[in-house]
């Protein structure tokens, strides 16, 4: 229930400035995705890399506002957080980054290696630090312009988890997405349907939107809108995929019709 009026008020007045206001510049996108690959990064691509990461943080700054609610609390605290991702998991992204983060110590469960022993919290970190974490103080600025926009506000805690969440989850996307350019599509393996026992499995859908991105045109050089579209099929998964390509599309079209 709490899902769809959020997803209602998405779909009312604030839709125009979702479109066109972004609260993590495209220029620190381009800065992202230097930190993984040489490729030149086009407008439209460092455009909609900012608009899936806003439509990723946007869902689940709305789910910790609600968990927030229930205890009728007005800022929001990293127990919102993981309240937020517990209630759905398509926010589950950014896992580098709960390895780093004192608010999901404790809630990874236990790893050991092959001879049974344990494995630590360092260990598993390995031993150089991503570079999505170690950028993760980069996003600050368009955390709290975000945050501000959905009209809360959030313990430094809550900030600084929301950056390093937005962080590691546009560097996986920018590998992706440079991946995406090198191969020359998504390289698919296969679907997954969920079939009633007993009955045939449903045909696959004639005219799926998403399927028209895993072939890829353009040259080895440059990383393109389509390319950012397509490593968010990777990344993502369900509603939150769908939302994330279609504003990131809208976005793209804005920019080249400008």
């Amino acid at each position: 229930m709490t899902t769809k009026l959020l997803r209602t008020e998405r779909s009312g007045p604030q839709s125009a400035s979702l479109v066109t206001d972004l609260p993590f510049k495209p220029q620190l996108v381009k800065t992202v995705f230097r930190d993984v690959t040489s490729l030149h990064v086009s407008r439209p691509a460092a455009r909609a890399a900012a608009s899936v990461t806003r439509t990723v943080l946007t869902e689940i700054i709305d789910g910790a506002t609600s968990a927030a609610a229930e205890e009728a609390r007005k800022r929001l605290i990293p127990k919102d957080l993981i309240s937020a991702i517990d209630r759905n998991v398509e926010v589950e992204v950014g896992s580098e980054w709960y390895l780093h983060s004192p608010t999901f110590h404790g809630l990874l469960g236990e790893v050991r290696d092959g001879d049974g022993v344990l494995v630590s919290l360092r260990e598993r970190r390995g031993t150089r630090t991503p570079s999505g974490v170690a950028g993760a103080h980069r996003f600050e600025a368009g955390v709290r312009r975000l945050l501000g926009s959905r009209g809360v506000r959030a313990v430094p805690a809550m900030v600084r988890d929301l950056d390093g969440i937005a962080s590691v989850f546009l560097t996986a996307l920018a590998r992706d997405a440079a991946k995406v350019v090198r191969e020359g599509g998504v390289k698919r393996f296969g679907t997954v349907s969920l079939v009633v026992p007993g009955e045939p499995a449903p045909a696959p859908p004639l005219k799926d939107p998403l399927l028209a991105l895993s072939t890829r045109r353009g040259d080895r050089r440059t990383v393109g809108g389509d390319d950012v579209l397509a490593a968010v099929t990777m990344q993502l998964f369900g509603d939150l995929r769908q939302r994330a390509v279609t504003e990131a599309a809208e976005m793209t079209q804005n920019t080249l019709a400008n």
